[in-house]
């Protein structure tokens, strides 16, 4: 049995613990928490909860531990610490950083012989794979990626993190018009606000400067600077009946030609509909802890990311059952 930590007790969090108890081959060990443990209450019952003080005591007791902080602050701290201690995979999705993360993660985790893998998820993570699957079939020809509708947990928490904020929904909403020329093989040339349009309901502080608020989201580098964004100032009563949810989606696609004279052209679409964003990140995630888990015990240490992960590595089915049933 793979023994599972859980770092960060949120949505994402919960996604684990239900990933958990849905392979077999895995346990929950312990869940880490920054508020007090006696008041959180979680899903398996017998498995402690612990205050992330007290994670040192626990390299003995964990094989992998999933880290389910925000990327915006938590990550870039969290995940080089925790790769001294422990095999480790994280969800970092602030693609504009993720070389840099990747370099501080990978020194850790040599420095002490651990395996860690960042950035997994659906994107990035299964959508990263199908880009790199789809460039290397066609190599003449373009990527494209739509993401939504949906809730985006890592701009949501963004949003959050903003003095005055007390709590926000950020969905992401591809442009019908680009989405049309894509699928029609027209290959068109998309800036980042062609693609994606970005709306945002906010629940702000009593006596919270909206216009101060509403500036600095629009003009959030690496989350917002770059989109046409909407917000939305709402009560918490609205937030809670209108966008209690975490749904999302997107598409991959790749319009590439074949052929002496490019006679042929050829459309590559991969998508994702999704009822709950963190359950479906956090299966992703418990499947990479497997990979991370297998690669540990071969000793292959440093950070990894998808790229790196053969797909054997992920099921826990015998090699024999893959080629057997799947092939």
């Amino acid at each position: 049995m793979i023994r599972i930590g859980i770092f960060g007790y949120g949505n994402l969090g919960r996604g684990i613990e239900a990933a958990v108890h849905k392979n077999s081959d895995m346990t929950l060990a312990a869940v880490f928490t920054r508020r007090e443990p006696s008041a959180l209450k979680i899903n398996t019952d017998g498995v402690p909860v612990v205050h992330v003080s007290e994670v040192e005591k626990w390299t003995d007791k964990i094989d992998v531990m999933v880290l389910c902080g925000g990327s915006a602050t938590d990550l870039p701290e969290q995940t080089p610490a925790l790769a001294k201690l422990f095999n480790l995979v994280d969800s970092f999705d602030t693609h504009a950083k993720i070389p840099e993360h990747f370099e501080k993660v990978d020194s850790a985790a040599k420095e002490n012989g651990k395996t860690a893998l960042i950035s997994a998820g659906w994107d990035p993570g299964m959508f990263s794979l199908n880009r790199l699957y789809a460039a290397c079939v066609l190599p003449d020809g373009k990527d494209y990626t739509f993401w939504g509708k949906g809730v985006s947990q890592g701009h949501s928490d963004a949003v959050r993190r903003i003095d005055g904020v007390v709590d926000a929904r950020q969905y992401t909403i591809p442009k019908a018009e680009a989405l049309e020329k894509v699928r029609n093989g027209e290959n068109p040339d998309l800036s980042t606000r062609d693609k994606h349009l970005r709306e945002c309901f906010v629940v702000a502080e009593e006596g919270a400067d909206l216009k101060k608020i509403e500036n600095e989201i629009k003009t959030m580098p690496n989350y917002f600077a770059d989109y046409d964004t909407i917000v939305h100032f709402i009560t918490m009563d609205e937030l809670k009946r209108e966008h209690s949810g975490i749904p999302h989606g997107g598409f991959v696609i790749r319009s590439g030609k074949t052929g002496f004279n490019n006679e042929h052209s050829h459309l590559i679409e991969y998508s994702l509909k999704l009822d709950s964003n963190p359950e479906f990140t956090a299966s992703v995630i418990a499947a990479y802890a497997r990979a991370v888990y297998k690669l540990y015990k071969e000793g292959a240490v440093g950070c990894k990311t998808v790229f790196d992960i053969a797909p054997a590595y992920l099921s826990g089915l015998s090699g024999e059952e893959i080629r057997k049933n799947l092939l």
